[in-house]
């Protein structure tokens, strides 16, 4: 069955933002005025975008947007963010601290103690999402403290969630360029080049950044990142179905890392391919001692190509 019929879109909203910019205009001693567009990550038009760009531009001062969307729209943010025009509310800010979590995981355990709590927020890095998906499996679990040590991404609450939302929406070419990064904790163009063999990573990152796909930016200049926890519990469970593949990019990454002089990672990937140590070439005359991460980063960081 094809869509129902219904009169076409119009070629131009030019004139109806026209008329909603005057009729607010027209009454300037009249309350703010708030134009809140929902879901805006789901639109495609380029010339609903064009006329949502001509009101930003040309509203009256009395008249507020609010703009609720998963992925940055491209309306040319920075313009309004460098005017002081534009106020933003983040992933950051809404993440759930630990009383926050508390009091809603209580709603279901009266009695909950402050650990677990403390322990799912952990988890769930203050997803508000995560930990109501939590709060619903509590209500039926004999060993509270159990649960929240096996609470990951592959929970079947979340994986349906993270699936069915996130994941299962992305095009096939970026959907295989997630699972197949997921062997790595931290992300660069670079390195997800050497592992997933692509030229076009970095351009990859940076749209999976704008699109609010639970990565966590590491730095200011968008040249490294990691997943969220439970959604690269999600996307390593996924990648586990074929297990040939994914010691295949556990193997580049060694590769990488080796080629960098990181040989702590480069070990862990060789034994995650199933490398026997020290048969990993290069590295049999390295000492294994564990660096710090926070060194290890800033050594990455003048890796990156």
């Amino acid at each position: 069955m094809g869509p129902l019929a219904g009169p076409p879109a119009p070629p131009s909203y030019d004139a109806l933002v026209s008329a909603l910019i005057n009729d607010v205009a027209a009454e300037p001693g009249q309350p703010d005025v708030l134009l809140v567009l929902d879901d805006y990550h789901l639109i495609s038009s380029d010339s609903l975008q064009a006329s949502v760009r001509f009101l930003l531009d040309h509203r009256p001062p009395q008249l507020r947007v609010v703009l609720a969307s998963r992925s940055d729209p491209p309306l040319g943010l920075a313009r309004y963010r460098g005017r002081g025009e534009l106020g933003e509310v983040r992933a950051a800010d809404l993440r759930f601290n630990l009383d926050e979590a508390a009091e809603l995981l209580r709603q279901v355990l009266a009695d909950l103690d402050l650990s677990v709590a403390a322990a799912l927020a952990e988890r769930t890095e203050g997803w508000a999402v995560g930990l109501q998906l939590a709060a619903l499996s509590l209500r039926t679990q004999p060993d509270v403290t159990r649960f929240v040590a096996a609470f990951t991404g592959s929970h079947r609450y979340v994986l349906d969630y993270l699936t069915e939302e996130v994941l299962g929406r992305q095009r096939q070419d970026l959907r295989n360029f997630l699972l197949e990064t997921s062997v790595l904790e931290r992300l660069s163009g670079s390195l997800c080049n050497a592992v997933t063999g692509r030229d076009d990573s970095q351009d990859l990152l940076d749209e999976v950044d704008r699109s609010g796909l639970f990565v966590v930016q590491l730095d200011d200049v968008r040249g490294w990142w990691r997943y969220h926890h439970l959604f690269a519990d999600l996307l390593r469970t996924r990648l586990e179905q074929d297990p040939v593949h994914a010691r295949r990019l556990h193997r580049n990454a060694a590769g990488w890392y080796e080629r960098q002089g990181l040989p702590d990672d480069a070990i862990r990937h060789a034994l995650a391919a199933g490398s026997r140590w020290p048969a990993w070439p290069g590295c049999s005359a390295r000492s294994t001692t564990a660096t710090q991460p926070a060194t290890d980063l800033r050594r990455l960081h003048g890796a990156r190509a």
